[in-house]
C-alpha cells in the first residue's frame, strides 16, 4: 500500500503521519520527489484502514501494491534511484557507467588491465577474489589476497571496486578493506542469508539474475536486501538458462526496460556471461546499451587465452578500446533521442 501526499503536506505532516503508521506496526518508505511524497507502507497493511488513511488531511490518495516487492518497486520511489559507489561514480538515471576487468584477480597483470580499461573509458574496476565455480576442483580465486591486490589498483587510479562476495562470514572483511559495490552473483542470487547480511550495510550491491530466475524472483532477492535497510541496489541481466546451447545463456534485453517500468533501481547488463565468446560481447554490449541499460559490466584480460577462468568471453585491452568508442556513439544517440522526447 501506498499513500500519495498532496504537495502542500510539510515536513511536520510527514513525519506525523509516518508516526502514526508506525505505531501500527508496519514499517515505512518515503519518497520525496519533486512534485510529490510517497509513503510506502510495508508490513500487514490489514492493520490500515486505507478509507481512515485517505481521509487525513496531506493524503492525496492510497493506492495498494499487488507486487511482492515494495522497496524496490518504483510505486513506492517513482523517481529512479541514484546510488553513490565511491570515488565520485554514480549510477542509475542518466548516470551510466562500465564495469571491467578480468573475470578472477591473478596478480600483478590486474593494474595492467586496469590502467587499459581506465585509458579505454571505464569507470569501475571488476575483479573476482572468491569465484564460485561449477566444479571443486576448478580455480577458487585468491581470497583476501586478491582483495588486496584490487584495493592496491583502486588506490592507484582511484576507481571504485566491483568484487564479488559468497559467504555471509565474509562481509566484515570486505567492509574492514572498504571494498566499494559487493557483487551477488547469479549462484547466489537466492541465498537468503547472504542477501540478509549484506543488507544489514550501506554498501551498495551488484545483484545478479538467478541462473535461471525470473525477473520477479530479481526484484524478491533485491528486496530482502532493502528489507533489512540497504536501499544501494543496483540490478545486473546476465543472462538466463534456456533450452539455446549456442550461447552460453540466453540475453534477456528484455529484462531491461521491464525492470525500468518495475522498479526505480539501476539495470545493469553483461554480455561477457550472458553470451560466453568474445565476438559476441560487442554487438550485445551495443544492444544493452542502446535499450535503456545504465552500466555494463564486460570481462577484459590481457591475455585471454592464459587466463585462470573465463578466457573464451574476455576482451583484449585493444578490443575494449574498439568497444567503448562504440559504446559512446550509440549513448549520443540514444541520449539525443531522450532530449528531443
Amino acid at each position: 500500500m501506498i499513500a500519495i501526499l498532496k504537495q502542500s503536506a510539510s515536513d511536520e505532516a510527514v513525519s506525523h503521519i509516518v508516526s502514526w503508521i508506525e505505531k501500527k506496526g508496519l514499517k515505512t518508505d518515503v519518497s520525496r520527489g519533486e512534485n510529490e511524497t510517497i509513503i510506502g507502507l510495508v508490513g500487514d497493511t490489514t492493520k490500515i484502514d486505507p478509507f481512515l488513511l485517505e481521509s487525513m488531511d496531506v493524503v492525496e490518495r492510497v493506492q495498494r501494491v499487488s507486487e511482492p516487492f515494495k522497496r524496490a518497486n518504483r510505486k513506492f520511489h517513482p523517481e529512479d534511484s541514484i546510488i553513490d559507489c565511491g570515488h565520485g561514480v554514480k549510477i542509475g538515471g542518466d548516470q551510466f557507467q562500465v564495469i571491467a576487468g578480468p573475470c578472477s584477480v591473478e596478480g600483478d597483470n590486474l593494474i595492467r588491465i586496469a590502467r587499459r580499461v581506465k585509458a579505454a573509458g571505464a569507470t569501475m574496476l571488476r575483479g573476482g577474489a572468491y569465484k564460485p565455480r561449477t566444479s571443486p576442483y576448478a580455480y577458487q580465486g585468491m581470497g583476501p589476497a586478491g582483495l588486496d591486490l584490487l584495493c592496491e589498483a583502486s588506490a592507484e587510479l582511484d576507481m571504485p571496486i566491483v568484487t564479488e562476495i559468497m559467504d555471509p562470514r565474509d562481509v566484515q572483511v570486505f567492509l574492514d578493506k572498504k571494498i566499494d559495490v559487493m557483487q551477488i552473483g547469479a549462484r547466489n542470487a537466492q541465498n537468503f542469508p547472504l542477501l540478509k547480511e549484506v543488507g544489514k550495510t550501506q554498501t551498495p550491491i551488484l545483484l545478479k539474475r538467478g541462473m535461471s530466475g525470473t525477473v520477479d524472483e530479481l526484484l524478491m532477492a533485491a528486496e530482502y536486501i532493502m528489507s533489512e535497510g540497504n536501499d544501494n541496489v543496483i540490478l545486473c541481466e546476465r543472462g538466463i538458462r534456456t533450452f539455446e546451447t549456442r550461447t552460453r545463456n540466453t540475453f534477456d534485453l528484455n529484462a531491461v526496460p521491464v525492470l525500468h517500468h518495475l522498479s526505480h533501481l539501476p539495470v545493469v547488463a553483461d554480455p561477457s556471461h550472458a553470451t560466453g565468446y568474445t565476438r559476441y560481447v560487442e554487438p550485445m554490449a551495443l544492444a544493452a546499451t542502446a535499450c535503456g541499460a545504465n552500466g555494463l559490466e564486460i570481462e577484459v584480460h590481457d591475455d585471454p587465452s592464459h587466463a585462470w577462468s573465463d578466457g573464451a568471453q574476455a576482451l583484449t585491452p585493444d578490443q575494449f578500446d574498439d568497444t567503448m568508442r562504440r559504446i559512446r556513439a550509440i549513448r549520443e544517440v540514444v541520449c539525443q533521442e531522450t532530449v528531443q522526447e
